[in-house]
C-alpha cells in the first residue's frame, strides 16, 4: 500500500539540504537545535506530501503521500535516535491517520475525485495536495511532540495525540491560507497607497 518513489524523493531532498545526520551526529545535536531541525524537517515533508497528492492516478496517490509520512517518520527516529521499525511505523501511521477523520477520509474522497475525467481530476488537484500536506504536517507534528517528552514508537499511543492532531492541522490550513492571502494583501494595500497618492496630487 505504500509507494516507495515518494518516500525515496524525499529522502534524497533532505539529503541534499543536510538535513540527515547520523547518529552520532544527531547525538551531538543541544535539544534546541534537535527541535529546530525536526521542525524544518517536518514542514518540508508536508511540502512533499502535497506534491504527492498531485499524482493524478486515484490511490497511487494516498499510497505516494503514506510513503512520504513513513520516510518523514524514519527521518524523525534518526534525529531523536530512537529505534524505527518499518512496519511499526506504518502501523503508527495508520493508527494516526484514522484519529484524523474526516480529514483522512477527505483525503480518500479527493483522490477517487481523480477517476472523473477532466472535471473530477481538476478538483480533486486543488483539493488533494492541501488535505496530504496538512495531515503530514500534523503527523510529524505529533512524533516531535512524543520524541520530544522521551518517549519512542513503542509507547506511542495514537488516541492520546488526537485533538493535538486537530490543532496542529488547523494551524497548518490557517498558516497556509495566510500565504495565499498576503500577496493579494499588499497588492491591495499598494492600490490604495496609490490611489490615496493620486488623491492628493490632484
Amino acid at each position: 500500500m505504500y509507494a516507495e518513489k515518494g518516500p525515496r524523493m524525499a529522502e534524497n531532498s533532505t539529503t541534499e539540504a543536510g538535513a540527515k545526520p547520523s547518529a552520532p551526529e544527531a547525538a551531538e545535536l543541544t535539544p534546541a537545535q534537535r527541535l529546530e531541525m525536526a521542525t524544518k524537517l517536518v514542514d518540508r515533508f508536508a511540502l512533499w506530501g502535497g506534491v504527492g497528492g498531485l499524482i493524478p492516478v486515484p490511490v497511487v496517490d494516498v499510497a505516494a503521500v503514506a510513503g512520504i509520512q513513513l520516510q518523514m517518520l524514519r527521518r524523525l527516529s534518526q534525529i531523536y535516535n530512537v529505534p524505527f521499525s518499518e512496519n511499526g511505523g506504518k502501523a503508527l501511521i495508520a493508527a494516526l491517520a484514522g484519529t484524523m477523520i474526516p480529514a483522512t477520509s477527505g483525503i480518500g474522497a479527493a483522490s477517487m475525485l481523480k477517476s472523473i475525467p477532466v472535471l473530477g481530476t481538476i478538483a480533486s488537484g486543488f483539493v488533494m495536495p492541501a488535505l496530504a500536506a496538512g495531515a503530514t504536517y500534523a503527523i510529524g507534528k505529533a512524533f516531535i511532540q512524543h520524541f520530544e517528552s522521551g518517549g519512542t514508537l513503542l509507547d506511542f499511543n495514537p488516541p492520546d495525540y488526537r485533538e493535538f492532531i486537530k490543532a496542529q492541522k488547523e494551524k497548518w490550513d490557517s498558516r497556509s491560507r495566510a500565504k495565499v492571502a498576503a500577496p493579494g494583501a499588499s497588492g491591495g494595500a499598494a492600490s490604495s497607497a496609490s490611489t490615496g497618492a493620486a488623491a492628493t496630487n490632484s
